[in-house]
């Protein structure tokens, strides 16, 4: 009876062990590439050429007249923040507001966020990032010489791309460089959205097989990640089952206590 419950154990534990087996191979290696990573490396952090300020001289005009004259163009139902930026090495305000509808074919959607860059200078309105200043702005702002390799406008992007759940339109601006890196650069907002290198791509799908979010990488909740854990705990119980019913220790104990 014992030799039969041992043996079922035994084979409950090896078949767990082999299911388990390779997912915790992953969580070590993910873990192990954690651990010995520059963060600042996969972050992109020391592609990225520090920009400098802007200066404190500049006759800037109130924002004030920036919403008229956005207003005189637009409806403006809301102001949700207006930031100065430095674009090009000018300084923009970078305006989020809410517009209601224009028209009677937009009565489904009344309101939408939108961006409006205007001129700190001037307060005179300009529109989205055009092709040739995505591309300077990536330049000014990459730490190396180097030549583009491509330029893509992205108009939406898929749960595992590298620019997911991240202001669209934008432009990918790709470098011939060692990292590999690509520079994002929102089209309406004028400004650097992300850099994405060789580091950050070995790092994401770890980190996405460490989670076990297949879809969005960060839910520690998914549903497969607790079948695994509970597995992995009935693997380790498995294993110290195994150890009591075949520890001679344990027998001869047995016999000195009987």
């Amino acid at each position: 009876m014992a030799k039969s419950l041992q043996y079922k154990i035994r084979r409950l534990h090896r078949y767990l062990g082999l299911v388990l087996g390779i997912q915790f191979l992953l969580w070590t290696i993910g873990g192990i590439y954690f651990s010995w990573s520059n963060m600042d490396e996969i972050h992109g952090d020391v592609h990225r050429k520090q920009m400098p300020l802007l200066s404190g001289n500049y006759n800037f005009i109130s924002p004030v007249t920036v919403i008229q004259n956005l207003k005189n163009l637009h409806p403006v139902d809301s102001i949700h923040d207006l930031k100065l930026i430095e674009l090009l090495g000018k300084p923009y305000y970078q305006v989020h507001y809410t517009g209601s509808a224009q028209s009677n074919t937009d009565h489904q959607h009344p309101e939408k966020a939108r961006i409006q860059l205007a001129d700190a200078l001037t307060g005179a309105l300009r529109g989205s990032l055009k092709q040739t200043e995505a591309v300077e702005i990536a330049r000014r702002v990459f730490n190396s010489p180097a030549k583009i390799k491509y330029v893509r406008l992205l108009s939406e992007t898929s749960s595992h791309h590298e620019y997911r759940e991240s202001p669209l339109p934008a432009y990918a601006v790709s470098f011939e460089h060692p990292s590999k890196t690509t520079v994002y650069v929102s089209t309406e907002l004028g400004t650097i959205q992300k850099l994405r290198n060789e580091k950050w791509r070995i790092f994401d799908f770890l980190w996405m097989m460490h989670t076990m979010d297949y879809n969005g990488r960060d839910n520690f909740g998914n549903l497969l990640l607790r079948l695994f854990s509970v597995f992995g705990l009935f693997t380790i119980l498995s294993g110290f089952v195994l150890f009591y019913m075949s520890s001679g220790s344990v027998r001869k104990l047995k016999k000195r206590v009987n």
